[in-house]
């Protein structure tokens, strides 16, 4: 049985052997529709916004509403993080929001959550993009240092093969910088673990492919036995838009048929086997559920946990 804590709200969540919490840097993180899916219209999710609004989307606006946060998996002894957000003292001046931001609080609220930096096992990156790796280092002395320094930083393998390579013909141009100041300590710490599909932490818990919105990006999938299943799926889902329009791709994938493709397969599977989807921006909820709706422009509607 799954059950949800809320505390403001929903932050906690129990899957058999594992509890997950949620871990904010900040929400909401707020991007105009034209930037994100340059050439769609909002206003054609009207009949969606009893489910969509005012968490989610803002029509009015034309504007979307993600969260940045990290997901806080313990389960079988381990303390894994899930992604590390933007994190602090970063320069990244084509972002104004993101940008050498200080005192945020995120250390202190995963503290709250009963977890030193010390304490964490592995931080898994479902992929590279600068909002998802921020909190891997911290700034000390002028150096970025792991923050997490006893943990595993697992990465896939062709995530890591492509941002190398792109570093390696224009190092420091790419992605806001974030190679340089959140991956490359790690790599040089010898932290950071090349993983693909079908890797396993543990029991019940095994790597899966997501790529398309990144060339590499993976998720987690977590097999709670009677209890269910869960996957932590990054930004294979950007938002709940997605579940009503698979096909919309934003502008920052990678891939958009490879993008549209795996949120299809995700909200397919999901939606026949009853499985959890944690996507790495969805607000107010710890999770959703994929009900079948004839009425719905994909066949889809989500159910939020």
């Amino acid at each position: 049985m799954t059950t949800a804590t809320c505390r403001g709200y929903s932050d906690m969540l129990s899957l058999g052997r594992a509890t997950i919490e949620k871990v904010t840097d900040f929400d909401p993180f707020v991007l105009p529709a034209s930037l994100l899916l340059p050439g769609r219209d909002l206003s054609e999710l009207k009949s969606e916004a009893a489910s969509l609004c005012p968490l989610h989307v803002d029509l009015e606006a034309n504007t979307l509403l993600l969260g940045l946060h990290s997901f806080l998996l313990r389960v079988g002894g381990l303390t894994i993080l899930i992604d590390s957000c933007v994190g602090e003292h970063k320069p990244r001046p084509r972002r104004a929001d993101w940008h050498d931001r200080r005192d945020t609080g995120y250390l202190e609220r995963l503290a709250q959550a009963g977890v030193s930096p010390e304490e964490v096992d592995v931080v898994m990156c479902t992929h590279l993009h600068a909002d998802h790796v921020g909190w891997n280092t911290r700034l000390e002395n002028g150096r970025w240092v792991p923050t997490f320094p006893r943990a595993r930083y697992l990465v896939g393998e062709a995530e890591l093969a492509h941002w190398l390579a792109e570093e390696a013909a224009q190092p420091g141009t790419h992605n806001h910088g974030a190679f340089a100041d959140s991956v490359e300590p790690l790599l040089e710490a010898g932290l950071v673990e090349r993983v693909s599909e079908g890797f396993s932490l543990g029991k019940g818990l095994n790597i899966i492919a997501c790529a398309g919105h990144s060339p590499g990006q993976i998720g987690l999938d977590l097999d709670g036995g009677s209890a269910g299943h869960a996957r932590f799926c990054g930004d294979a889902l950007h938002s709940p838009v997605h579940v009503f329009r698979p096909e919309w791709s934003t502008a920052f994938c990678h891939d958009a048929e490879q993008a549209a493709a795996t949120r299809r397969a995700l909200l397919s599977e999901a939606a026949e086997s009853g499985t959890l989807l944690l996507p790495a921006h969805l607000r107010g909820s710890m999770a959703m559920t994929i009900a079948q709706d004839s009425r719905s422009p994909s066949g889809y509607r989500p159910e939020y946990l």
